[in-house]
Parts: C-alpha cells; structure tokens; sequence
C-alpha cells in the first residue's frame, strides 16, 4: 500500500468524522484544506433522486453565480456577418461558422462554452457527437442558442455555470476558487443550490435531493446537512 504523504494525512485527519455540516461550516474546512501550490477549485456535487433515463426527469438550467468562479472561460461564437461582429466585440474568444464546424471536427475543442446564433444551428447539429458528451452543445433553454450573443458572452465570461444531471443523477460544478473568501464561497455554494432546487422536474419522485457534498480539486470531500442548505 502506497505511503501516504503529509499533506493527505493532514487533510484526511482534519475531516475525519465530519458529516452534515452547514455550508458555512463545509466551506470553511474545505477552504482551510486547500493547500496545493495552485489555486485550487472549490466543487459542488448534488445526488439528486431523479432517473435521467427518462426525459421528464432530466435537470438542467443555468446560474450566475453572485461572485463568479474565478475561472477564465474561453468561449466560442457559432454566427455570421453583424452577429459575428457583435461576438468578437463582447469578448468571445473563437467565432465562426463552417470554418469552425472543421476546426471542431478536426480535435479543436480549446473552449468551455458553445453559443450560436439560430440560423447557425443546422451547423452546429453536425457536431452533436462532439459537442452533446462534453457538455458543450448550444441549447435554448441554457441560453446559449440565442441571437443576443452579446449578452449570452458576457453572461459565460462573468461566471455563469451551466448544470446538467448526468447518469445516476448526479449535478456537479465549480462555485469559486480556494483564494475567495469564505463569504464569498458561501454565497456562491447557497446560490447554487437554491438553482438546482429551483430546477426539480415534474417527474421527480420522492426525496429530491438527496446529498450535498463539498470538495477542493485535491483534498476530501464533506458533506453537507440537506435540509438545512435547502430550506436558507
């Protein structure tokens, strides 16, 4: 069994027989944990009691979360013409059409988020093998299928998460960065949960959410008291 090094020692003692914290709480020993040499991402994962096998049990929507994720999101702009124009002047790091349809079949995937214009869609379809597994494919209910590109790059480049259930029902994303302070990292976390509450589908039966957990990108997880992080 392999040597366990001091950093992990010290992060798994530290967590040791905690459980149901408040997010307050979860926060400050997830933060107070975080100590590799980087930046480390504060995560979210939500185990939803919902079977995303069925389509009236399927999650997803979109936050802005209240102080970003300190991430840089580089995103790519599906348009033509004024739209294009429009993209490039709001920030958007890749826009094309069919010259981008190739560079995306050809590996280029060097973005995070995917809009596009509606007229650009039957392009954009061809890529739904590419785009559809990675989270990317433009949708209209997320907003990123829209003619207000200028709004929609924006919203990607000031900290707006996308969130999908995916198989087992489990919704997971970024709310901050270890450097944010913990009120900060609070206020994101509750934001983000209240949205996925907000977001339960009709065919959701009994007990919704069902576990709330918080982890850095390198250290343990924790989780977090249900009720109460639902009901603030």
């Amino acid at each position: 069994m392999a040597k366990l090094g001091k950093r992990t020692r010290a992060a798994r003692e530290a967590f040791a027989g905690k459980e149901n914290l408040t997010v307050e709480e979860a926060v400050a020993l997830v933060k107070t944990n975080a100590v590799a040499k980087f930046d480390e991402t504060i995560e979210i994962a939500l185990n939803l009691g919902v079977d995303t096998r069925h389509a009236d049990q399927m999650v997803r929507g979109v936050i802005g979360l209240p102080n970003g994720t300190g991430k840089a999101m580089r995103v790519a702009v599906f348009a033509r013409g004024p739209k294009a124009e429009e993209a490039q002047a709001a920030g958007a790091d890749i826009v094309g059409a069919e010259d981008l349809m190739e560079a995306i079949q050809g590996g280029n995937l060097d973005f995070d988020r995917c809009i596009a214009t509606p007229d650009m869609m039957p392009i954009v379809g061809r890529l739904g093998k590419i785009l559809g597994p990675r989270n990317l494919m433009p949708n209209p209910k997320v907003g990123t299928v829209t003619m207000d590109v200028k709004a929609a790059v924006e919203a990607a480049k000031g900290g707006e998460v996308q969130f999908k259930a995916e198989k087992g029902g489990v919704v997971h994303a970024g709310v901050g960065k270890a450097s944010f302070d913990e009120a900060k990292l609070v206020e994101n976390v509750k934001a983000f949960i209240s949205a996925v509450a907000k977001a339960k589908p009709a065919g959701a039966k009994g007990a919704y959410m069902k576990k709330i957990a918080l982890s850095s990108t390198m250290g343990p997880g924790v989780t977090v008291d249900v009720e109460g992080a639902v009901s603030e």
